[in-house]
């Protein structure tokens, strides 16, 4: 088996991330393998927004002020949860997709490939030597949220991935019997 089919087997997500996170350099090499991901009719629909260092704070008062308005009678542990969980890793990477009206190209495509963006970035951000977690919930479908993070009516967020350098040991991921997922037909 190659190294890199080896790779993709044992990648897996690390919700306990640490600095450093990757650099500049690093992330610009992650991206262009995001821009590879499948584009039908070469739309370009993803666009990737970074939140780091200071911002991330700035972003958690975002998410609890956004909370709010979705549910006025949050209680305490609730909104310091939203208002802390950018603080969970050194990097935040919005993917954010524009969906466009398009005779061939129907929006559920355009969403997957900016689901596929997502994918190839935490693939990078893992060849690249850090760790990652793909989270969505309740904020990653809030206009509120998006409307803060400057989006625009026709862009939605697919994604919010952290990044860093993984905290402590991988997880032990078990192996799949394939006969339980794969079928011919």
């Amino acid at each position: 088996m190659s190294d890199i089919l080896q790779f993709l087997q044992q990648r897996n997500s690390s919700p306990k991330l640490t600095i450093p996170g990757p650099s500049d350099d690093d992330m610009e090499h992650i991206f262009r393998a995001a821009l590879r991901a499948p584009d039908h009719a070469r739309l370009r629909p993803s666009r990737f927004i970074t939140i780091t260092h200071e911002r991330r704070a700035a972003f958690g008062t975002l998410l609890e002020r956004c909370l709010l308005l979705r549910d006025p009678d949050a209680d305490e542990a609730t909104l310091s949860k939203a208002r802390n969980s950018p603080l969970r890793a050194p990097l935040l990477v919005v993917v954010v997709v524009k969906v466009a009206l398009h005779p061939k190209v129907p929006p559920i495509e355009q969403r997957f490939s900016g689901a596929c963006a997502a994918q190839a970035i935490l693939l990078a951000a893992e060849a690249s030597g850090f760790a990652g977690i793909w989270r969505t919930g309740a904020a990653a479908f809030d206009r509120a949220v998006m409307t803060g993070l400057g989006l625009a009516e026709d862009e939605e967020i697919i994604a919010f991935l952290y990044i860093g350098s993984r905290d402590g040991a991988a997880k032990a991921i078990p192996q799949l019997d394939m006969t339980q997922f794969v079928s011919t037909w």
